[in-house]
């Protein structure tokens, strides 16, 4: 009964890796009139992040990173064939590690929602249904649960392990994630941070790291070599430096940094971290925006909004959210998932290569925040940095529905912002990666509202508004 319920399912990754192998045929730039005529093949879901994507002034690095994004799903599926293991990880999990294996590769649940999302026709949806047909509660987080559920269909490319990262930052991330390890069968790797931030917790987070080190030598069957660990972290580290150099010129007024630019930096960060690819994604990057910023281009006339989401962005309508926005110049300067405290990795020893991807992980998105021992003063103090040395003139909060942890503490970490740097915050609602919930004109509508009335506002002195 379950063959033929599920004979005629396509799987996530299968129908997104069969669209990005197209892109193996595409020249690394494109013309107007070779967009137009590719547009006429695609799903009308497709249309929308492909007009996003291929905007003139982003479209050679976007042909680059869709490129990458191919050769990863590529790699993945070559990788299952020649018996190697394929290790999920969360978005919290430094792929780099899964790199150092030979006999490894890492898939990330939550990218491949999003390539899910911005790719197929109904852009996962389907994916979320069907978990929920099985009973899983509705508060689960969509980030993972796409992916995940079309993995459990069993018409989907399975993983070989589950690396869980989360624990102790996002219950919702790790239950999901635990539970289709023991549906499908497969070992899970746990990596648990203590809510300790003192010296002694960090200790204990390094033990905890080494002993998953030697659970998946053991299950992969290789130990970690020298060499090659540090050839991966090498390239790592000089990842890293890019992004600091990226980060750099997003403080220049207007921002030179294309809206997208923020999204491709930690999809690189997320996937090919520690890769030639990922590298040659992230050069192409700072190129464009050195051109931009030389040239003084911007696209609106003026920049009227410097604004930093200080949880996720919206994933599923990026021409509207990322181009619009920027079209009327408003800058996104950043989210919390893209916004990173990485320290170059020590790579003299393999002791001190260990300890620096244990501290890579400490310091994620999310785990470094909500798994902190404060979650509001730690989420505060981050926010507090990002915004002051990117000079934002706002925050926006997209208000995610499975993220219980930071609406428990939103309230207060919005009167801190506006005590400490005179910042205001918008509040969102609507799920970061299923459209269903709000659409992308009252999130707009809601934008313009509050750039138009409370920041012009904040931005007009006394004698001008009595005038």
């Amino acid at each position: 009964m379950a063959e033929k319920k599920f004979q005629d399912f396509e799987g996530l990754v299968n129908r997104a890796s069969t669209i990005f192998g197209l892109l193996e045929y595409f020249p690394d730039d494109m013309s107007d009139e070779e967009i137009e005529g590719f547009m006429h093949f695609l799903p009308n879901d497709m249309i929308h992040a492909i007009s996003a994507v291929m905007a003139p002034r982003i479209r050679k690095t976007s042909i680059a990173l869709l490129k990458g994004i191919q050769q990863w799903l590529d790699n993945a599926r070559e990788a299952k064939a020649q018996g190697k293991k394929i290790i999920l990880v969360p978005f919290n999990f430094p792929p780099e590690f899964v790199y150092c294996f030979e006999n490894a590769y890492p898939l990330t649940s939550e990218v491949l929602t999003v390539t899910g999302v911005a790719a197929l026709e109904g852009q996962g949806e389907r994916y979320w249904d069907y978990a929920m047909g099985l009973g899983l509660p509705d508060y689960l987080c969509s980030s993972n649960t796409i992916e995940l559920g079309s993995a459990l269909t069993g018409a989907d490319f399975e993983p070989d392990a589950v690396i869980s990262a989360a624990p102790g930052s996002c219950d919702a991330n790790s239950k999901i994630h635990e539970f289709v390890a023991r549906y499908l069968g497969v070992p899970q790797f746990l990596l648990d941070k203590p809510v300790d931030d003192s010296p002694r917790g960090r200790k204990a987070y390094r033990t905890y790291f080494r002993h998953m080190v030697k659970e998946m030598e053991e299950f992969v069957g290789e130990e970690l070599n020298e060499d090659r660990v540090r050839d991966v972290l090498t390239k790592a580290n000089e990842a890293t430096q890019l992004y600091y150099d990226l980060w750099e010129m997003r403080k220049v007024r207007p921002n030179p940094c294309p809206n997208l630019f923020t999204l491709y930096a930690y999809a690189v960060r997320y996937v090919l971290w520690g890769t030639d690819i990922g590298l040659d994604i992230l050069h192409m990057m700072i190129d464009t925006v050195k051109e931009r910023m030389e040239k003084g281009m911007y696209p609106a006339g003026e920049e009227v909004a410097r604004c930093f989401w200080i949880y996720t962005f919206y994933y599923w309508d990026w021409y509207n959210f990322f181009n619009r926005m920027e079209e009327r110049g408003i800058t996104v300067l950043g989210d919390l998932l893209g916004s990173f405290f990485f320290q170059p990795v020590d790579t003299s020893t393999m002791d001190s290569m260990i300890d620096g991807l244990a501290d890579t992980c400490w310091d994620y998105a999310m785990t470094r925040q909500v798994g902190a021992q404060s979650m509001m003063a730690q989420w505060a103090d981050d926010i507090a940095y990002w915004t002051s040395q990117l000079d934002a003139d706002a925050c926006i909060y997209c208000g995610h529905h499975s993220c219980k942890q930071t609406w428990s503490v939103f309230s207060v970490v919005r009167s801190e912002i506006m005590k400490r740097s005179k910042i205001p915050t918008l509040m969102l609602q609507g799920d970061a990666w299923i459209r269903r919930m709000t659409p992308m004109s009252a999130l707009d509508e809601q934008i313009d509202e509050f750039v138009g009335n409370v920041l012009k506002k904040k931005r007009t002195t006394p004698a001008e508004q009595v005038g």
